[in-house]
């Protein structure tokens, strides 16, 4: 049977996924907005309109064939849009139904005062998003468990890549360098989340990985290794404490941990950016930092 992926929230990261093996598999993904039909269809996904409440004719009968699911919407306040609208149908009405992939966040670990965590730490998350997160994913679980299909949870760090990343920020004046004493964040490449993400649907690997880098550092650090690459003054260093930053940015800083990723190394992949400064050296050599346009990115962007 060949392969078919159908995407619940087509956005960043998923069109990276459909752009790394363009044309090796029939994929569907949703969007909210038909004015982003013509960014998904560039991508290679078929583009179908998901409100988060109601599921179209279209969606049903692309469900009925899908191979492998691969969910990549944030959970409301009333719980996760997909299972709320489709879990009886994802139980009933998808028979070649033989992977789910659930892409979830780092955040649902919480605080671990910058020491390592694992697959197997404690989550106790902080913020409101991310103890839904954690809600949604225990949900998902369950279901994989009732319909007996393997569920693959990537619990993703920052994301960033092509036109979300240090430079861009220098260039358009937002990047700051705000300085709180040992505090480290993960991060991961678009290209590599797509990446992982092949080899866990390829290989219908079930359970929780943590898709992350190598290297856990500050967050100013990134800053500063950007300016120097493009051969500028950084911003100045502001203390967090006094820092005029929005409450959700801040609200980051109040998780310190360091994200390991042995579990997902040991699947067989490579990252292709273990540290941020690999990914930022060769964005700015590529000139990708900018963003490609979705044509280029074919042929840039290749399975992990």
């Amino acid at each position: 049977m060949t392969d078919r992926f159908f995407i619940f929230g087509a956005g960043y990261s998923c069109k990276a996924f459909a752009r790394a093996n363009i044309g090796s598999a029939k994929i569907v993904g949703t969007t909210r907005s038909q004015a982003k039909f013509g960014e998904l269809e560039r991508a290679g996904i078929e583009p179908l309109l998901f409100d988060g409440t109601t599921a179209s004719i279209e969606i049903l009968e692309n469900l009925a064939g899908t191979t492998h699911l691969i969910v990549s919407i944030a959970p409301g306040d009333d719980g996760d849009p997909v299972l709320n609208t489709l879990r009886e149908t994802i139980m009933e009405k998808m028979p070649a139904l033989s992977w789910i992939g659930y892409l979830s966040t780092v955040g649902v670990y919480g605080d671990h005062q910058g020491r390592w965590v694992d697959e197997t730490s404690a989550c106790k998350p902080v913020s409101r998003r991310s103890v839904a997160r954690l809600e949604a994913e225990r949900a998902w679980q369950t279901l994989g468990e009732e319909v007996g299909v393997p569920l693959a949870i990537l619990r993703l760090s920052g994301i960033y890549g092509p036109g979300r990343n240090a430079f861009v920020n220098l260039t358009n004046g937002t990047a700051k360098r705000l300085i709180k004493k040992d505090q480290v964040f993960n991060r991961i490449h678009v290209e590599d989340i797509a990446g992982a993400l092949w080899l866990l649907a390829e290989q219908k690997t079930g359970g929780i990985f943590n898709v992350t880098d190598n290297e856990p550092a500050p967050p100013q650090d990134v800053v500063a290794f950007a300016a120097e690459l493009m051969g500028i003054e950084p911003p100045p260093e502001q203390p967090f404490e006094t820092a005029q930053i929005s409450p959700m940015a801040r609200s980051f800083y109040g998780e310190n941990k360091r994200v390991a990723n042995a579990k997902l190394r040991a699947t067989g992949y490579q990252l292709r950016y273990p540290d941020y400064q690999a990914s930022h050296r060769a964005m700015w050599n590529a000139g990708t930092w900018r963003g490609e346009s979705e044509a280029d990115a074919r042929s840039t962007i290749r399975k992990g």
